[in-house]
C-alpha cells in the first residue's frame, strides 16, 4: 500500500499530518541526513581554520552553501550510498568527499570525518536539531498559551467562584486566580528548562580523542573540541563513552513532561468547568457536537490535548529513563530510540493547539457562577468563625460545624438569623452581616 496521510500508520504522519509537517525539519530523516552534513562541513572547515590545511574564500562559502541548500536529491544520494555501505553516518562522509572532488579539493578528502566516530556526528546532529525545534517551536508555543491563560487570568480577575475542595463546596476564589495557578506553574517550568544545557559528545570512539591525539599529539584537542562544539551553540561534555550520556536530554524530556502533565490538569480543570455549566462554548456553522444528540457541544478540544499529552508523556517517560543508560562504552539501543523524538514533540504541539482552540471557544456563564455562590451560604461559616475566634468567642468552629456540616438548607437569611443570635457586640455582628460568598475571596497578589 503505497504511503500518504490516508495509508499512514501513525496519525502523526496521517490524520494530523499538515498541522505537524514542520516538524520534518527537525525530526525527519531528511532532518537527520541534513544536520549530519552541516556537522561534517562545519568541522572540516574548523579544521581548516585551525591550519591543518588551506582553503580559499570561495571555497569556503561553496561548502557552506553545500551544507545550506541540501535537498531531497542530495539526501537520496546519500540513501544510494547508504544501501551499499550499510552505514548512515559513513554515507554522509562518502557523499560530501565527491563534492570535494567535484570542487577541485579531492586532495583533502581525507580531511572529512578526521579521526571522528559516527556519534561525534549524531550526537552533535541530534541536539542541534533538538535544540533549534525546542527555540524555534516548542518554546514559542509554550510561550503562546501561557500568555493566552495570562489574558484570561487578567480577564476574569473579578469574578468571583465557589471554590471545589474534594469536589465539595470551599471557601469562594476568583476565577481569574485559578487561571493564573496554571500560568505561575508553567513559567516556573520553562525556568527549570532553561537552565538545562543542550549538550552534544565530540571525541573519537570512545571519547578520549585517541586517533586525533596519535596523528597529532602536540595539539591541545580538548581545547580544540571545546570550541568546535561551542561554534555550533552546543556544550561539549568533557567526558563520554562513544556516546553523550543523554542526562540533559532527558532532563528536557522530564521538563516537558512537567508541562505537559501541568497541561492535562488544566484540561481536566476547564472540562470539568464545563461540565459544571460555568463555561459555554462559541459554535461554528456546519460543526456537529455529537452524531446523536443535536444538542450537544461536546467538549472535545479539551479531550484531544488531554489525549495527545498523555501519549507524549509516555513516550517522554521513556526517553528520559532509557537513554541515560547504555552498556560499557556503548550500544546501539540510544540510536534506536532517537529515531522517535519527535513523536512525543508532535504530540504535544498538537495538543497545545487543540488548547489553543478550546480556550478560545470559551463564553462565560457568569449568572450559573453567580448562582451557585448564592446557593452556599455554608461556605462563608470559615469566615464566621475565625472572626468569633479573634474575639474569643467560646467555641465557634464547633457552633458553624453544628449549624452546617450536613445541613443542605443554609441560606443568606438562615446564616443572618444565625448571627443576630450570637451573643457578640453590635458592631461584630455588623462585621458579620457583611460577608457573603461574593466577597469572601481572599487577597492575592497582583497579575
Amino acid at each position: 500500500m503505497e504511503l500518504n496521510n490516508l495509508t499512514a500508520i501513525s496519525p502523526i504522519d496521517g490524520r494530523y499530518r499538515k498541522q505537524v509537517a514542520f516538524l520534518g525539519e527537525y525530526f525527519s530523516e531528511f532532518a537527520l541526513i541534513k544536520y549530519r552534513v552541516f556537522v561534517e562541513v562545519e568541522y572540516f572547515l574548523f579544521l581548516g581554520d585551525k591550519k591543518f590545511f588551506k582553503l580559499s574564500t570561495a571555497v569556503k562559502q561553496q561548502l557552506k552553501d553545500l551544507a545550506a541548500n541540501i535537498n531531497l536529491e542530495d539526501a537520496q544520494k546519500i540513501k544510494d550510498i547508504e544501501a551499499i555501505t550499510n552505514h548512515d553516518v559513513k554515507a554522509v562522509e562518502y557523499f560530501i568527499k565527491e563534492k570535494l572532488d567535484v570542487l577541485g579539493i579531492g586532495s583533502l578528502k581525507e580531511w572529512v570525518h578526521f579521526g571522528l566516530t559516527s556519534q561525534d556526528i549524531n550526537n552533535t546532529a541530534i541536539p542541534l536539531s533538538w535544540k533549534h525545534c525546542m527555540e524555534q517551536d516548542y518554546l514559542p508555543a509554550v510561550a503562546n498559551i501561557q500568555q493566552h491563560l495570562q489574558q484570561l487570568a487578567t480577564a476574569w480577575k473579578a469574578i468571583p467562584m465557589l471554590a471545589k475542595t474534594h469536589g465539595q463546596a470551599a471557601s469562594p476564589t476568583i476565577l481569574g486566580k485559578e487561571i493564573m495557578v496554571f500560568t505561575e506553574r508553567i513559567a516556573n517550568q520553562v525556568r527549570l528548562f532553561s537552565y538545562t544545557p543542550y549538550s552534544a559528545k565530540f571525541g573519537g570512539a570512545t571519547g578520549n580523542f585517541n586517533a586525533h591525539h596519535i596523528a597529532f599529539p602536540n595539539k591541545d584537542w580538548v581545547n580544540l573540541g571545546n570550541k568546535f562544539v561551542d561554534s555550533l551553540g552546543l556544550e561539549r561534555m568533557q567526558f563520554t563513552t562513544q556516546i553523550e550520556h543523554y542526562d540533559n536530554l532527558a532532563a528536557h524530556c522530564d521538563s516537558i513532561k512537567r508541562i505537559n502533565t501541568i497541561l492535562i490538569d488544566l484540561c481536566r480543570d476547564i472540562w470539568t468547568y464545563i461540565s459544571m455549566d460555568y463555561f459555554k462554548q462559541k459554535t461554528k456553522a456546519g460543526e456537529v457536537g455529537s452524531s446523536a444528540m443535536p444538542h450537544k457541544v461536546n467538549p472535545i478540544d479539551f479531550e484531544n490535548a488531554e489525549g495527545n499529552l498523555g501519549i507524549a508523556n509516555a513516550l517522554l517517560e521513556h526517553f528520559a529513563a532509557k537513554l541515560p543508560i547504555s552498556r560499557l562504552q556503548r550500544d546501539l539501543t540510544d540510536s534506536t530510540v532517537l529515531r522517535n523524538l519527535g513523536v512525543p514533540v508532535a504530540h504535544t504541539l498538537l495538543a497545545i493547539k487543540s488548547l489553543e482552540k478550546g480556550l478560545g471557544k470559551l463564553l462565560l456563564n457568569e449568572a450559573k457562577i453567580a448562582a451557585d455562590l448564592e446557593n452556599n451560604w455554608a461556605v462563608v461559616a470559615e469566615a464566621i468563625q475565625t472572626i468569633l475566634r479573634r474575639e474569643n468567642y467560646p467555641n465557634p468552629y464547633e457552633a458553624l460545624k453544628d449549624l452546617t456540616r450536613g445541613n443542605n438548607a443554609i441560606t443568606k437569611a438562615s446564616m443572618h438569623k444565625f448571627i443576630n443570635n450570637l451573643s457578640v457586640s453590635d458592631a461584630i455582628k455588623e462585621e458579620l452581616l457583611a460577608i457573603a460568598p461574593t466577597n469572601y475571596t481572599g487577597v492575592l497578589a497582583e497579575f
